[in-house]
């Protein structure tokens, strides 16, 4: 049944580490690259069990950038870190558009922070962008924004991010490639007798005293943050899959249901998982009223909510926050993250998408609320 959680899953995102990507601080490792472009290409292009829909979040810039300077070791000073990026960010989107490319496979890359993704309204535009780029079947590499975040940038913040974008897109899994095979029960290079850890819960506290500590010295994120970031993104009811990234055609063989590297399996299904969290969401910013018509699509068709079924817009709300959805009688009918702000929503009421670049002074999303970000209220 395990083998099954990679097989069937329909929107991967891959997290590839530093040491991996640069061999081990020498220099972004071409070979190594495009043996995974390939595997990712061949994903999104399908096979005899369909498409796939990818996301490649990828380490290495600093270390690529520190390669380029010529600096022999990691410098502590944060500006020196965020040059080191800038420089070595060039070279490793270039790297992969090329390999992409040979594969007959677009590709985009997305600079995130945490911070992009702690704000709902710029969470919101994060997750918009991303699946544009899927649904036109272009493949986006993410990293973080190390040119521009304020605390320490540390490498193993993107097992951390990998999750957060699985999380983001609502992915059914999430493949965190490293330089290990997996999770041991303890570090086999001290334990003889460590165990290898082929399936587990994911957010088992026993996972995180077998961790251990940091791992290389080009990539500090160690086990921990890897078995951290499984436990998230089991929050929204993706696993997870720790494996070596040096395997012959990993990704496609974990594709094929093969049990390779640690499976770390949430116990939440993804969409549960979601509509859980925004029905139980208890700081609800506002509401919007809507007529017969609304109501009927929502319950009776499973539509999203279009502004012209609005009737009224009560309180206010920023884009992204969770609001009600309520009859012409007050009744909660559903809630869901608002597209637009209380108040755009009032200047859209009653009005049909074709108006809303007139109103507003752009065009945006067609709908109040997606179908996606909706749970209908049982009332």
């Amino acid at each position: 049944m395990a083998s099954n959680v990679l097989r069937d899953a329909r929107r991967i995102v891959v997290k590839v580490g530093s040491s991996l990507v640069t061999n081990e601080g020498r220099g972004l490792d071409e070979n190594a690259i495009g043996e995974w472009c390939r595997q990712l290409a061949a994903l999104v292009q399908g096979d005899a069990s369909g498409r796939r829909e990818v996301i490649m979040v990828s380490s290495g810039a600093i270390a690529e950038g520190m390669k380029r300077l010529g600096w022999a070791t990691r410098p502590k000073e944060v500006h020196e870190l965020q040059a080191a990026a800038a420089v070595g960010q060039m070279g490793l989107a270039q790297m992969y558009e090329t390999k992409l490319r040979e594969q007959g496979l677009g590709s985009a890359q997305v600079l995130l922070t945490h911070a992009d993704l702690a704000d709902r309204e710029r969470y919101l535009n994060a997750r918009s962008t991303l699946l544009t780029l899927l649904q036109l079947g272009v493949l986006p590499v993410i990293n973080e924004n190390d040119t521009v975040v304020n605390d320490e940038i540390k490498f193993g913040d993107n097992d951390t991010l990998g999750a957060l974008v699985a999380n983001l897109v609502e992915a059914d899994a999430l493949v965190i490639l490293t330089d290990q095979k997996g999770l041991y029960t303890a570090d086999p290079r001290k334990d003889p007798a460590a165990q290898f850890v082929h399936e587990a819960r994911a957010g088992e506290p026993a996972l995180e005293t077998m961790a251990g500590g940091a791992g290389s010295s080009i990539g500090r994120g160690g086990m921990i943050t890897k078995i951290l970031a499984a436990k998230r993104a089991a929050g929204s009811g993706a696993s997870t899959v720790i494996a070596w990234g040096r395997e012959r055609d990993v990704l496609l063989r974990l594709a094929q249901g093969e049990a390779i590297g640690t499976l770390l399996v949430a116990q939440t299904a993804k969409t549960q998982a979601r509509k859980q969290w925004m029905a139980d969401h208890l700081q609800l910013r506002g509401a919007v009223l809507v007529d017969a018509g609304a109501v009927a699509k929502l319950q009776g068709e499973g539509k999203s909510l279009l502004p012209i079924g609005m009737t009224a817009v009560e309180g206010e709300f920023s884009r992204g926050d969770v609001i009600a959805v309520r009859d012409s009688t007050g009744r909660e009918i559903a809630r869901g993250l608002a597209n637009y702000a209380s108040a755009e929503a009032r200047l859209l009421c009653r009005k049909p998408s074709g108006e809303f670049e007139q109103l507003l002074g752009y065009a945006a999303e067609p709908e109040m609320v997606h179908r996606d970000n909706l749970v209908l209220s049982h009332t």
